[in-house]
């Protein structure tokens, strides 16, 4: 498994990474031992960079990292990430970057892991009432106590991060990119590698949009995630199906998969943009690793890049795009 460094930090992480949310909601019904099974195969195979979030089903996911994490800590490049705040019938009603709420939160996550230090700790989404300096003023002095390696953030604007890295140097920021969703090369991806910090992708398969499988909602599950998303409404859905039609054509000529596709255009992006393809199935995680194998001529990227130039709908609904930090 090819490695790289993430950005300013001594941690070596894998080439591609696991994002570990559909295994606890959102994504349809979750299946507890499939998702260890996953989690347990992805660390044979070299993907040693897990994500996961005390926003993931309350609490569930970051206990369900702690069931492979005691036998295989130190295998693990361990991110999680605090911020929402919760209620415990899973309510969110905020986002809190409160001094007082970023020590309770890191003590929180560390009970539910069943460890004593996380390797990266991210803000999940910036607080617009809490400036950034007291925020990230207390993730380093979580740093300083040992309890975290590494910090970073989460959907944040590029005014933010420089502002961020100002206090204490951030490792990553985690972002929304891939085909379908490009926005951050304008301005929050140059920053990063002006400040040598890792992009770290999540949804690099639009929500499996880039999949091939979803051509239709009536496919998803009524408490589906995605029904909220005006990319999936179906006239948008339809007119998006044109970025499919170029992913198969390509993957017919190369032997691949759509998805295997759209992960190696995402992987041509430098070694300093990592993926965390989201999976609760082995068999899924197999074929986004294969992935990693496959180099397109320059010219199939840019055909990929026309045909995803114009993508009917927002990535998010209007709530949740007032959490984005522009």
């Amino acid at each position: 498994m090819k490695k790289s460094r993430l950005g300013n930090s001594d941690l070596l992480i894998s080439a591609m990474g696991l994002g570990c949310m559909n295994m606890s909601e959102y994504y349809g019904p979750t299946d507890d031992a499939e998702s260890v099974a996953t989690i347990h195969r992805a660390l044979e195979l070299g993907i040693n960079f897990l994500d996961s979030s005390d926003l993931y089903g309350n609490g569930h996911n970051e206990r369900l990292l702690s069931l492979v994490l005691a036998e295989r800590r130190q295998q693990v490049v361990l991110a999680t990430k605090f911020g929402f705040v919760r209620m415990t019938d899973g309510t969110v009603t905020g986002v809190s970057g409160k001094r007082e709420y970023v020590f309770h939160a890191c003590e929180a996550s560390l009970r539910r892991l069943g460890v004593d230090w996380i390797d990266l700790y991210y803000q999940h989404r910036v607080d617009p009432s809490t400036p950034i300096e007291e925020t990230v003023g207390a993730m380093a002095d979580l740093v300083s106590q040992g309890k975290v390696r590494f910090l970073g953030l989460s959907e944040a604007g590029a005014a933010t991060i420089r502002r961020a890295h100002a206090v204490h140097p951030i490792s990553a920021v985690q972002t929304e990119y891939s085909l379908w969703e490009r926005g951050i090369e304008r301005e929050i991806l140059p920053v990063c590698r002006e400040l040598g910090i890792t992009l770290v992708a999540y949804s690099p398969l639009g929500r499996a949009f880039l999949t091939g499988a979803i051509r239709d909602v009536a496919v998803l599950s009524a408490d589906d995630f995605r029904r909220t998303i005006p990319r999936f409404e179906p006239e948008n859905l339809a007119n998006n199906l044109r970025i499919i039609h170029a992913l198969e054509s390509c993957a017919r000529r190369h032997g691949a998969t759509p998805s295997q596709i759209a992960l190696a255009w995402l992987l041509s992006r430098g070694d300093d943009v990592v993926p965390i393809p989201g999976t609760r199935r082995r068999a899924h995680l197999v074929e986004n690793f294969k992935a990693l194998g496959i180099t397109l001529p320059a010219e199939e990227y840019s055909q990929l890049e026309e045909a995803a130039a114009s993508v009917a709908g927002e990535r998010y609904s209007l709530s949740g795009l007032k959490r984005v930090n522009i």
